[in-house]
């Protein structure tokens, strides 16, 4: 494992509902726009295939993903209102988890753990 790699990834797959595809776009360009102010936010976007949405979430570790799903917790109940998380992943070292496991619990996700890699 990377030493002292302590960054976490959220890795939540969307479907949209039939005929809410541009409503999602616009809730997603908010939360672009909040999130950009998150100094721990190394990178956030979404991403789309058809009503198939990915966001695209990297963050310096666990506490900085905690503040992130305190901000966008208005935005993400709105966006649940337009769309189903059907695949949430988190991706990151397993002493990091411990931080994540029980305020995301509601969101069911798969953690995996970093193994082996690097960070530049």
């Amino acid at each position: 494992m990377a030493p002292n790699d302590t960054h976490c990834t959220i890795v939540p797959y969307s479907k949209v509902s039939e005929g809410n595809l541009d409503a999602f776009k616009a809730l997603c360009r908010k939360a672009v726009d909040q999130t950009s102010a998150e100094p721990d936010c190394l990178y956030y976007g979404f991403t789309f295939n058809g009503d198939d949405a990915f966001c695209r979430e990297d963050y310096a570790n666990a506490d900085a993903a905690l503040i992130h799903l305190g901000n966008i917790d208005p935005l993400l109940q709105e966006v649940l209102k337009l769309s189903e998380i059907t695949r949430p992943e988190v991706h990151g070292p397993a002493d990091e988890f411990a931080k994540l496991r029980e305020p995301m619990a509601a969101l069911s996700p798969t953690f995996f753990t970093l193994a082996y890699g690097f960070r530049r």
